[in-house]
C-alpha cells in the first residue's frame, strides 16, 4: 500500500513509519512547506509537501491507498494558557479538516483514514466502566477529541473509511510519558498523584503499531475503538509497579492541590482524572494484545 503519515516523527510516528516500510508499504511522511523534503537512505519512505493551514497537499500524495493521521501538538507541555488550548485544537481540529478538504480534491481517493484521538474523550469518570459507545465527557480535552474524530468522520461521506484511534497512555522505552513520570522515582521522591484511586488506561507502544497495522488492513473495522490494554489500573498501583521496576520507594504522594497549583486545569484533566476504558472493539474482533501485564511492560522498559 502506499501511506500518507502525519506526525511520522512523533512517538507513534516514527515507530509506525519504519515498520510499515519494512512490511514493503511505501510510506509518505506528510511535512510541512518549510521542512526540507527528502527520500531516507534506510528505505522508510520520503516526505510529501503538506500545509495544515491551507490544506495543500503536494503531487507526491496522488494515488495513495490510506492515511494515518498522527499530528497534534504535545497536551502536557506547558500550561494551558487561552493561546496553548488555541494551539492544542488548532494541531487537531483544523489540521484534520484541512486534510479531509485535501482528500476531498483527489480523483482518487484513499481507501481507508486513520485517524487519532484520546480516551480523554470521556472526561473523569470516576469507577464507570468505558467502552465506544459511552457517552463523552464535558471538559476541555473532551471537547477537542469530540471535535477531532468529528472532523475525520466527514471522510466518510467522501467513500472513505474512517477509524478513530482513541489513545490511552502509551507506554515506550524511549519518548512518550514514561520517562517524566519515571523521573521523580529515579530521584527516590515519586508517589500515587492525589488519591491514587483514579483509573489509568494504558498500552505498550508495540501493541499500538499492530493495532493501526491492523486497522489499515481490516475492511471491517470502522468507528472510533479504544486503543487500551484490557487490563486498567488504579493511579496507586501504577506508581507502585513504576516504583518496583525501578527499585524505587513510593513515598511521596502528590496531593491534588499542589498539582493543581503548579499545573492549573492541565493537572485535573491528565494526572487527577478516571477513566477505567476496556477495548471492546479490539476484543470483538478477536484482537491478541502483546502485552497485558503493567509490571511486565514496565519492567520490560526500565530494567
Amino acid at each position: 500500500m502506499k501511506i500518507l503519515i502525519t506526525g511520522s516523527t512523533g512517538l507513534v510516528g516514527s515507530v509506525l513509519t519504519g515498520e510499515l516500510a519494512q512490511a514493503g508499504h511505501t510510506v509518505c511522511r506528510l511535512v510541512r512547506p518549510e521542512t526540507k523534503s527528502k527520500a531516507t537512505r534506510d528505505g522508510s519512505g520520503f516526505d510529501v509537501k503538506w500545509n495544515p493551514l491551507t490544506g495543500e497537499l503536494g503531487a507526491l500524495a496522488v494515488g495513495a491507498d490510506a492515511v494515518v493521521n498522527l499530528a497534534g501538538a504535545s497536551i502536557a507541555q506547558g500550561r494551558w494558557t487561552a493561546q496553548r488550548k488555541r494551539e492544542l485544537r488548532g494541531s487537531r481540529v483544523d489540521s484534520t479538516r484541512a486534510l479531509v478538504h485535501a482528500l476531498a480534491k483527489m480523483a482518487v481517493r484513499p481507501r481507508v483514514l486513520i485517524s487519532a484521538s484520546a480516551t480523554g474523550i470521556y472526561g473523569d469518570r470516576g469507577d464507570e466502566v468505558l467502552t465506544e459507545e459511552s457517552r463523552l465527557g464535558t471538559d476541555f480535552l473532551s471537547e477537542v477529541a469530540a471535535a477531532w474524530e468529528a472532523e475525520a468522520e466527514k471522510a466518510e461521506a467522501l467513500g472513505i473509511r474512517v477509524v478513530q484511534a482513541r489513545f490511552g497512555l502509551i507506554l515506550a522505552r524511549h519518548g512518550g510519558a514514561l520517562a517524566k513520570m519515571a523521573r521523580p522515582f529515579r530521584l527516590g521522591v515519586g508517589g500515587k498523584l492525589g488519591s491514587g484511586q483514579q483509573w489509568v488506561s494504558w498500552i505498550n507502544l508495540e501493541d499500538v503499531v499492530a493495532i493501526l497495522r491492523l486497522a489499515l488492513e481490516n475492511g471491517t473495522l470502522r468507528g472510533p475503538i479504544n486503543v487500551v490494554s484490557p487490563q486498567p489500573v488504579r493511579n496507586g498501583e501504577f506508581t507502585a509497579a513504576l516504583a518496583k521496576a525501578l527499585h524505587r520507594p513510593a513515598l511521596f504522594a502528590a496531593p491534588a492541590m499542589a498539582l493543581r497549583l503548579i499545573l492549573g486545569e492541565m493537572a485535573d484533566a491528565l494526572l487527577l482524572a478516571s477513566q477505567r476504558v476496556i477495548p471492546e472493539q479490539l476484543e470483538k474482533l478477536g484482537y491478541r494484545f502483546l502485552h497485558t501485564n503493567l509490571q511486565a511492560t514496565l519492567a520490560g522498559f526500565l530494567a
